[in-house]
This record gives C-alpha cells, sequence and structure tokens, in this order.
C-alpha cells in the first residue's frame, strides 16, 4: 500500500562504473541483464570496489527500510546495474559526495528486484544525519567515507532539486521539465515522515519529489497519468514539473523515443506541485468515526472527483471492451492470487470456496448477452489515503503508481474503473474498524457510490458482480499484506471475507448493468 500524505508529488561532472567493471564486480557476471533494465555507464571506475564495499552496508540496512520488499528472506547477492556520481567528494560541496545507485537484490524464491539508491558520503557524519547512516565504506572508491541516505540531508536534497531544474543528461540519468515550467532555487528540503512506500522530499511549501524506491523499466504510472491529467486539465491532480529516468543503453530506442523491446527508460523521480493546507482524507475520516460524525458530505464528493478522474483519463488514453476471455483471465487472475494468499494465511482458509464464487460470477459474466465491461486506465490503489481535500474544500487525488507489489506492466493496464471504487469502499471499511463503527461505514460507502454516479452515470451499487468480484480480491490483497506487514491489522481484511463470502450477487451475470 502506498502512503497517507499531505501532498501532491547544475549538472555536476558525471562519472559511474564502466560496463566491463561492473561486471567484474558483480557476482551473476556480464551477461545477466539488470532488473532495472539500465546497463553500466562508462566514467570513472567506481565498480572496482564499489559493490565489494557497498555489500556488507547493504545486507545490514536494506532490510530495515519500509520500502524493501524482500523483508523475511535471505539476500542472495547484489549485482551493480549503474553508478552515477552526482557530485564527487573534493568537489564544490568540499568533502561531501552525492553518488547515484541502482542495484540488484537477489533473494530466493523471488525474481531480483531492483532498488534505487540516493547516497551521501561524508568523512565525519553530523549527528542530525546518524539515523540515515549505512556505515563507513571500507575499500573502494568512498574508503574512509562514511554512507548514508542522502535524501535526509537539507544540502544533498538541495542539490538534486537544482539538477531538476535544468533539463538534460548526467551518465544514463535524463531529467526533463515541463514546457514553462519555471521553479525558484533555494527552497528548503524535509523528508517526509509518512510511512510510505518510496521516499518524498518536500521543498519549501512549493513541491514534492517523490523517489521511487524498488524500481522497473518502463514509464511508472504516477508520472504517466498525472501528466495525461495534467494535459487535461484536471483539477483533480497535483501535476508534475520534472521528472528523472534512467536511460536505456544507446541505440535500442524505437521510433519518436519509443523504447523497442524490454528495454525502457526507468522513471526514478517525480517533483509535483505541493498542496499546502490540505488534509488527506484518511485522517479526516478517522476523526469522523471517532466523533461518530456525519462525512457523508464528503464522502460523495469524494466520489464526484474519483468519476471525474476516470472520465478524464477516459479522453486522453485508450478505452477498451473486455469481452468474455478477457473476463475469464480476470477472474482466473483472482481465484489465483486467493489460493496463493490462503496457502500463506490460515485464517483464510475457511473462506475460499465461498469467496471464489465471486470470481466465477465474474468469469460468467462476460458470456452473458450485453454485459459490456469497459477497462481503462485507473489510479489502482485508491483509498482514502490516496486523497487529498484541499483548504478550498476540493479533492485531489494523488499516487497513480498502482499497488506497489504488482508487477509494472500489470499497473499500466487497463481495468474496468470499479476496481477504483471497491478500493475506495475497502477503505471507508478500514476506517470504520479502527473504532469498531460498522454503521458508519455503510452510509459513507453508500454516500461516495451515490457522488460517483450522479458524475459518472453509472452507480457501482447497480453491478453487483463486478463490485464483488473487485472488492473481494482488494480485501483478499490486503489479508496477504497484513500478514506480512502489519499482523495486528489482519482481523480487519478478515471481518471483510467473512462478509463477502456470506453474501451473494443481487443479480445473477445476466442482470448485471452495463458499465
Amino acid at each position: 500500500m502506498t502512503d497517507a500524505r499531505s501532498a501532491a508529488a547544475s549538472s555536476s561532472a558525471p562519472a559511474a562504473a564502466s560496463a566491463a567493471a561492473s561486471a567484474a564486480a558483480s557476482p551473476t557476471g556480464p551477461d545477466v541483464p539488470s532488473a532495472s533494465g539500465v546497463p553500466p555507464v562508462a566514467g570513472r571506475p567506481l565498480a572496482p570496489g564499489l559493490l565489494r564495499s557497498l555489500e556488507p552496508l547493504l545486507r545490514s540496512w536494506l532490510p530495515k527500510q519500509r520500502w524493501f520488499a524482500g523483508k523475511g528472506l535471505p539476500i542472495g547477492g547484489f549485482r551493480l546495474a549503474a553508478a552515477t556520481e552526482l557530485m564527487p567528494p573534493g568537489g564544490r560541496l568540499g568533502p561531501l559526495g552525492l553518488l547515484h545507485v541502482l542495484v540488484d537484490v537477489e533473494q530466493p524464491g523471488r525474481p531480483a528486484d531492483c532498488y534505487q539508491l540516493l547516497l551521501g558520503a561524508h568523512p565525519l557524519l553530523p549527528s542530525a544525519l546518524v539515523r540515515a547512516a549505512l556505515g563507513p565504506a571500507v575499500g573502494g572508491p568512498y574508503d574512509g567515507l562514511t554512507l548514508y541516505d542522502a535524501p535526509h540531508d537539507p544540502r544533498l536534497a538541495a542539490l538534486l532539486l537544482e539538477r531538476l531544474r535544468a533539463p538534460g543528461t548526467t551518465g544514463r540519468l535524463r531529467f526533463s521539465v515541463e514546457p514553462q515550467e519555471e521553479f525558484p532555487p533555494g527552497l528548503t528540503p524535509r523528508v517526509s515522515t509518512a510511512e510510505q512506500s518510496n521516499t518524498s522530499v518536500v521543498y519549501g511549501d512549493a513541491y514534492i519529489l517523490k523517489l521511487f524506491r524498488r524500481v522497473s523499466p518502463g514509464t511508472n504510472p504516477d508520472l504517466e497519468l498525472s501528466l495525461a491529467l495534467a494535459h487535461k486539465g484536471s483539477r483533480r491532480v497535483a501535476e508534475p514539473v520534472a521528472w528523472f529516468e534512467a536511460l536505456p543503453p544507446e541505440g535500442v530506442m524505437g521510433p519518436q523515443g519509443a523504447a523497442a523491446g524490454t528495454t525502457e527508460p526507468t522513471t526514478l523521480g517525480v517533483l509535483q506541485r505541493f498542496l499546502p493546507g490540505s488534509s488527506d482524507g484518511w485522517a479526516l475520516a478517522l476523526a469522523s468515526v471517532a466523533e461518530d460524525g456525519d462525512f457523508t458530505g464528503e464522502a460523495a464528493a469524494l466520489g464526484r472527483a474519483t468519476a471525474e478522474v476516470h472520465g478524464a483519463l477516459a479522453d486522453a488514453l485508450p478505452v477498451r471492451t473486455l469481452d468474455g476471455p478477457a473476463l475469464e483471465r480476470i477472474a482466473s487472475a483472482m481465484a489465483r492470487r486467493l489460493d496463493e494468499t490462503a496457502k500463506e494465511v490460515p485464517a483464510v482458509r475457511p473462506h475460499v470456496a465461498a469467496l471464489r464464487s465471486a470470481f466465477d460470477d465474474l468469469a460468467r459474466l462476460g458470456a452473458a448477452p450485453g454485459n459490456a465491461v469497459t477497462a481503462q486506465r485507473i489510479h489502482g490503489d485508491l483509498h482514502l489515503g490516496q486523497a487529498l481535500r484541499g483548504p478550498d474544500g476540493e479533492w485531489v487525488l494523488i499516487d497513480f503508481e498502482g499497488e506497489p507489489a504488482r508487477p509494472l506492466a500489470e499497473r499500466r493496464r487497463a481495468a474496468p474503473p470499479v476496481q477504483d471504487v471497491a478500493g475506495m469502499l475497502r477503505s471507508f471499511d478500514y476506517a470504520a474498524h479502527h473504532s469498531g463503527n460498522g454503521p458508519w461505514a455503510a452510509r459513507h460507502r453508500d454516500a461516495f457510490c451515490a457522488g460517483y454516479a450522479a458524475v459518472s452515470g453509472v452507480d457501482p451499487r447497480e453491478q453487483p458482480v463486478l463490485i464483488r468480484a473487485f472488492e473481494t480480491d482488494k480485501a483478499v490483497y490486503e489479508a496477504r499484506y497484513e500478514a506480512r506487514h502489519r499482523p495486528a491489522w489482519l482481523p480487519i481484511p478478515l471481518s471483510a471475507l467473512a462478509r463477502l463470502a456470506a453474501a451473494t450477487s443481487d443479480a445473477a451475470p445476466s442482470e448485471e448493468s452495463s458499465p
């Protein structure tokens, strides 16, 4: 799950590892492609010794990070995918250095993950940065310097913003700025303290930079969809103003800059407008639950805002109709996730047979005449923490990257809009269960659906097969997530699964309304 946060979202001498040196330093050898899709790049020979000096530090530091996906599994090895010095030690910041690293992490039972690291280097770490320290480097190009997580250092965070102001490349890193955008230098940076699966740096009260930690080749939907909405003039998005990415090897780009094959630029970070004075929907909902208050007006407005976003995305990006086989594939994937979760979370097992009926109904839906199901680009991980209410009372949606645990290609696929609706309905349920207030959830779920219907013309409550299948799939995802990361919260999705297992569709698939 992504975070709940109150936010929207001069080139120095490049230097990085040569391909041959990186292969020599890599335990996997020169012919193994990086999980990032990014090749090592030429420059100061960092790689002979860089990976060896980083490895013991990363083995200890990485598993402790909130955004590390492989918790609980041993680390088998590392491969240096790319390394670029944005500021070498001894430059204009004196002994202070800034190193950008993409490193593949190998763990048993899962594909290699590529992580983005921004590392500061300093001979004597200030006490304020001790908590961000990886430790002292022994050997390699940073021998004798202490390495630490650079976003926590205001000097290096400011340097990164300075680099984002100037379009162009540094090594394999490409920095881009929206046309007509000019943002001032000298904004004071601070790292967001919200729990999140990435790292965000706020600059003054003007911008927020989201740094993606686990990265994959391709455009991250948070950039792709936010740009599409901004270009459509949507007021429901914090528009991107700049971003940076890692380029693929030279000579593999297709027509008009499209990547050929599987090697694409890798989105690394997005700078967006910050929304000062805004409140996230999760905090507002919890306050309402605690008082047994009436949040229905805000819930309905949030439903309207969600429908507006779906409409703008449908105008900006391709829309398709899902036929019977497509719905069967979606239902099959849901059933597979249910089976995998039941193996991992024993408390889910008593409900498996009943829950699978929701997916069986979805698979049969496409066979019934007149049941066209529209698929389009959607938010993909919509919940109350992904919505900000501004001082003017208007809602803005943030964090369009989708569920980080799912592959990037899956997050970029068109899907029925009801998937986002189901995610928000589950979020109202989460808010209510923190205080045991079930009736609060029911009336606010209804208000959200009514607001959505007022704009879209489609009431999700009149699509029982779709909404039950997608809400069940979301609750299954939640059960697996909570079992792994927050066991104390596991009863919340388990309660939903028990309710959904007991439910039956209010209409047969042949009576399902067409979205």
